[in-house]
């Protein structure tokens, strides 16, 4: 994997770069849709290429070890080959799914043991297991084991956490790099800086991550409930420290003005489910600011959900039609929604690009931040 910044914003830290990867290009700021097994709801992989036009998509390795299973994934040639998607793919390590399962699991220095929500059998997930399960999956980008803290977090659990974190990054690293390829491309793997939101953890574990001198570093732990501005100077602290020639990636972020002020602090990638599970639920997003589309006020509202007419889906689809669908529970309608929130995030991504390469990125995000995070 490769990666190069092409432009930077003089009024801010935002830049515009290229991952090159064998499946294929990231241009940067980048989103990533959510996948989680092996499929982003409610969407073909053809209209995620040729509609939202997304470059990256995320599995995760928690759901994808479970059902189907890394045998029959490295079965069929990695998760390219079984889910029929060419370009590029990163997968998770899991680390948040098992955070999320605190009655379920039980952690150890080895690692950690918990119960599948499927069917309650055990297991265990180990660094070095994560990286053999994450080298069957064949992501192009794979990331280290982690424990994530939740918010609010002790400090000396946030402390203890993120040795425990430092440790298993030692033994995936070790691991991976002992283990050959499975498949005939490479992978990269991204540390995890963790910290909680104490300055001295987060700059201290930035510090280690960036000596490990991997392709890319990652920013876990934030957007799990701590208010937007310490997760912002979290952010900024361990942008300041992360290597400038290598991508970060901020994880789990998050709202379009959460990815607008993290990119102004170096933030080069993002996933986050908000965009497809929100569609599900009727809300949709947009350059003029947030809809509800179950709301009685859009029952004889004839106009395009693009207020600026922008047409992000195939065809300007009316308000009051896409009310309609959700309140008769139609399968189209989350469809529709989520192909237009997908493609309105890789609008926003494509837009802070261009803006980042005309100079013009900070005055503009000043302009859209307010405006996307209307409720209309």
């Amino acid at each position: 994997m490769q990666f190069r910044v092409e432009a930077r914003d003089t009024a801010s830290k935002a830049r515009a770069g290229k991952i090159t990867t064998a499946h294929g290009p990231i241009h940067t700021p980048a989103f990533m849709p959510v996948g989680t097994a092996g499929t982003v709801k409610a969407i073909l992989h053809k209209d995620l290429e040729e509609v939202v036009k997304a470059e990256i998509i995320l599995g995760n390795t928690y759901h994808l070890y479970l059902r189907p299973g890394t045998e029959i994934i490295q079965a069929a040639g990695g998760l390219h080959k079984f889910s029929g998607w060419d370009k590029p793919i990163l997968s998770d390590s899991g680390g948040y799914q098992v955070y999320s399962l605190t009655h379920r699991r039980k952690l150890t220095n080895e690692g950690v043991t918990f119960q599948s929500h499927i069917d309650g059998s055990r297991h265990l997930f180990s660094p070095e297991k994560v990286m053999d399960i994450q080298k069957a999956i064949g992501a192009d980008i794979i990331m280290a084991f982690d424990e994530c803290t939740p918010y609010p977090c002790e400090y000396d659990y946030a402390k203890k956490s993120m040795a425990l974190t430092h440790e298993w990054l030692k033994r995936c690293c070790t691991h991976f790099d002992k283990s050959p390829p499975l498949y005939d491309y490479g992978q990269a793997l991204f540390p995890i800086v963790q910290g909680s939101t104490f300055r001295d953890l987060r700059k201290e574990s930035a510090e280690f991550i960036a000596g490990c001198d991997r392709p890319g570093n990652a920013i876990g732990g934030l957007s799990v409930g701590e208010p937007a501005e310490a997760m912002y100077e979290m952010t900024e602290l361990v942008c300041n420290i992360l290597p400038d020639d290598k991508p970060r990636y901020l994880m789990g972020v998050g709202t379009p003005e959460n990815i607008l002020e993290s990119i102004a602090l170096g933030v080069d990638m993002f996933d986050c489910v908000m965009p497809t599970r929100n569609a599900r639920n009727g809300m949709i997003f947009t350059p003029e600011g947030i809809l509800n589309m179950r709301n009685k006020k859009w029952e004889k509202d004839f106009s395009p959900i693009d207020a600026d007419g922008t047409a992000f889906v195939d065809k300007h689809y009316s308000k009051a039609y896409l009310r309609h669908l959700f309140v008769c529970n139609e399968m189209l309608g989350p469809i529709i929604a989520t192909m237009h929130n997908l493609s309105f995030y890789i609008w926003l991504v494509k837009e802070a690009r261009k803006h980042i390469q005309q100079q013009t990125f900070f005055e503009w995000k000043k302009k859209m931040v307010p405006k996307v995070s209307k409720r209309l």
